[in-house]
């Protein structure tokens, strides 16, 4: 009897992934423990291995097909057990010129998912139907955003070759019918009616709106986002700090550093500094709960890096970084930065955060008003470092000056505290030997 591999809850609350790419194909042998796809979910993307030995019957679910956890992902002829026979899936007739019937419209219990140019996606009700005595109505094969850039650019899909699997037609598909002379075709007895704003496009510069689908990471970031700012009061605080013995001691250090391979950067020393003001300001590394109707702190800091990677913010946590070394802290945040980016970060590595640290000065900025990472209770921005007048002993002097920006929960977390933090933080800042010690 055949064995039906399911999409495993792999933890943290997630529900759903979407397929980004298929290890095997129908026919391979299998092993326990080998990877068979790749998922995105809202929060990495995850490599899942197969759980027995056997021979790959039938994969369920196309790439960029949203899949919810325990859905059906593979039917698998277990080792040592006869191969049953798979069904064979009727050809499809061809298609009618006429125009689509309303039922093309529906694609799974969540309504229309739009996908990239690259996926496509089935209906949900399609995948292994068994054949009745009622022959179905014959369905135009294309994916949910192509038939959107359809409706909109005037293209008719009945008769149209499609480039994606087994003919299935997508978004480029209808681009390339567009730009056709022939492409587009509207019905004689249509009446005429206003052109929709998405269909409006200049004749050589391309369509005036384009329309791109929800990652799983930024339907997450939306959700938390949301959460955050109209759950937790937020307040918050701007402060500078003339840092110019941090700039003379990072310069003084980082050539001897790069030689064993070493990237120091002020994060580190900004996170060093963090942790060591957090301990002295415990009200900033806590969790409400309110419904025990308490206050947890912590007495550990578990400081998150707000990463920009081309998919959306992404905050690997840096466990215990008041224990760290500023060394131990420059390779944790380089590490951290690069698999980001790469996608490579685990779930425990993005979770238990305490207090979050958001550096968008590295790319511009001097003051902003972050939003907590809830059910954290505080955040600090970093911004640009100017180079402005300061005075120093009376004189005015060039000087190095760090814009911070720091937003709390003001449910749980007076002025006064944020005040003291920063107070603390400024100082070990200002003079870094302080924190080495």
């Amino acid at each position: 009897m055949p064995y039906i591999f399911h999409f495993p809850d792999i933890g943290e609350g997630i529900a759903e992934g979407k397929i980004l790419e298929w290890y095997v194909k129908v026919g391979q042998t299998v092993k326990e423990g080998d990877l068979v796809v790749k998922v995105e979910t809202d929060k990495v993307v995850a490599d899942i291995p197969i759980p027995r030995n056997g021979t790959v019957l039938k994969l369920i679910g196309e790439v960029d097909q949203v899949i919810n956890v325990e859905d059906e992902l593979v039917v698998l002829q277990l080792e040592g057990e006869s191969a049953a026979p798979v069904a064979e899936q009727p050809a499809a007739a061809p298609a009618p010129a006429a125009k689509e019937s309303a039922g093309e419209e529906s694609f799974g219990v969540v309504g229309t998912i739009e996908v990239d140019n690259t996926g496509d996606v089935m209906p949900a009700g399609t995948e292994g139907r068994a054949a009745t005595g009622s022959p179905e109505p014959t369905r135009v094969r294309a994916t949910p955003a192509a038939r959107v850039l359809a409706r909109e650019l005037g293209v008719t899909l009945p008769g149209l070759a499609g480039s994606g699997p087994d003919g299935r037609i997508l978004k480029t598909d209808i681009q390339r019918a567009a730009d056709s002379p022939s492409g587009r075709t509207v019905p004689a007895a249509a009446p005429v009616a206003a052109a929709s704003p998405g269909a409006l496009r200049a004749a050589d510069s391309g369509p005036a709106v384009t329309e791109h689908p929800l990652s799983q990471i930024r339907k997450t970031i939306a959700a938390r986002m949301s959460q955050s700012k109209f759950t937790a009061p937020h307040a918050t605080t701007f402060e500078e700090v003339e840092i110019s013995r941090l700039v003379a001691l990072r310069a003084e250090q980082k050539e001897g550093l790069a030689a064993e391979g070493i990237k120091l950067s002020y994060m580190p020393f900004i996170f060093r500094a963090t942790a060591l003001a957090l301990m002295a300001n415990p009200t900033l590394n806590a969790r409400l709960d309110l419904a025990g109707n308490r206050v947890i702190h912590h007495h550990f800091v578990n400081l998150g890096l707000a990463v920009d990677t081309a998919d959306g913010l992404v905050v690997p946590v840096i466990r215990n970084a008041h224990q760290l070394s500023i060394r131990e802290l420059a390779l944790q945040i380089d590490s951290f930065a690069q698999r980001s980016r790469e996608r490579k970060l685990t779930l425990d590595e993005l979770r238990d955060g305490t207090f979050t640290v958001t550096n968008y000065g590295a790319i511009a900025g001097i003051h902003g008003c972050p939003i907590i990472n809830y059910p954290e209770v505080a955040i600090l921005g970093i911004g640009r470092i100017l180079d402005t007048p300061v005075v120093r002993d009376g004189a005015c002097v060039p000087g190095k000056v760090l814009p911070l920006s720091l937003s709390v929960d003001h449910r749980i977390v007076d002025g006064g505290d944020a005040a003291r933090f920063l107070r603390d933080l400024m100082a070990l800042l200002a003079n870094p030997v302080s924190m080495l010690l």
